[in-house]
């Protein structure tokens, strides 16, 4: 029965996270209007909204205008359902299970929406790293940073609450300069933008929920997680001769050989990095902050 509850729990989180993906990016308010057709306006039923089962008994389509309906939305109120019954499981009931369950929300819809749009709002992302400081006074990131500095600088036993700020506080610093430091290297050696300030500012929020070391983790994971992804779609661009026609027409005008020219156009193809660093944090919080995990890293050599 709570395993139930955690997905039913899910599934109604995730269609209001839908919502979430669907306006903000067009800054539209996420409360009213109630849910609609995009395209004769026709407001939802209720019985029609019911998350996944309402997608699939009207097979994909607006009941009045025939409109179809991207199967995002079951499948983002199925994935978050899943989520939810991975952090009891993980977490049992108990002060982490609610506070990784807010950030796996956060990440759905900061990895969503940048797959979609190429957009990391501000929306998300600076209310996200309020509540992460705010959370940090009561349940901090379980990382250690604060504390070994206080021991070498202050050699004192700071107050809980401060070295959990702390820990938020340094995680946000870190994943957010280190990102910061990579986009400038990157556009440096190759002459453009590899990432923008929206990834940078996601990395202040993970950074906070997760401290220094998990920070550190989400950014590996998420740029080895990019760059083999990333890699393989552009391969299997050249493949299915994606672009080819504007690299023939080139061709034909003297500017070079036609593969040569083919896979410089489809190596230009950028994967959104948020989704991966969204990914690379869920990774972090299921593989690396559960207790067993921290017990076992905290325990003396």
């Amino acid at each position: 029965m709570v395993i139930f509850f955690f997905f039913l729990f899910g599934i109604v989180i995730g269609s209001f996270l839908n919502v979430c993906i669907s306006r903000i990016p067009e800054g539209l308010s996420i409360v009213a209007p109630s849910s609609r057709c995009p395209r004769c306006l026709t407001p939802i039923k209720p019985y029609d909204n019911v998350p996944i089962l309402g997608w699939l008994w009207l097979r994909g389509k607006c009941r009045s205008c025939a409109l179809p309906i991207s199967p995002m939305y079951p499948l983002i109120e199925l994935l978050t359902g899943l989520l939810f019954v991975a952090s009891y499981f993980s977490f049992d009931i108990s002060q982490l299970t609610f506070k990784w369950l807010f950030f796996c929300c956060l990440m759905i819809v900061l990895a969503v929406t940048d797959l979609r749009v190429r957009m990391l709002p501000d929306a998300v992302n600076w209310p996200g790293f309020g509540v992460a400081l705010g959370i940090s006074l009561f349940i901090p990131p379980q990382d250690g940073t604060a504390q070994f500095l206080a021991d070498r600088i202050f050699d004192r036993q700071l107050p809980a609450p401060l070295l959990g700020l702390l820990d938020a506080m340094l995680g946000a610093a870190f994943g957010s300069m280190l990102l910061l430091g990579a986009s400038a290297l990157y556009k440096a050696i190759r002459g453009r933008e590899g990432m923008g300030m929206g990834d940078v500012k996601m990395m202040a929020m993970v950074g906070a929920f997760l401290g220094v070391r998990g920070a550190f983790i989400t950014i590996l994971l998420g740029t080895l997680l990019g760059s083999i992804l990333g890699l393989a779609l552009i391969i299997a661009l050249f493949l299915i001769r994606y672009k080819r026609d504007v690299a023939e027409r080139a061709a034909r005008r003297g500017m070079g050989k036609v593969s040569a020219l083919h896979w410089a156009i489809v190596s230009k193809y950028q994967l959104p990095l948020g989704t991966f660093l969204a990914v690379g944090a869920l990774l972090v919080v299921f593989f690396a902050q559960t207790p067993a995990v921290l017990h076992l890293l905290q325990r003396p050599r």
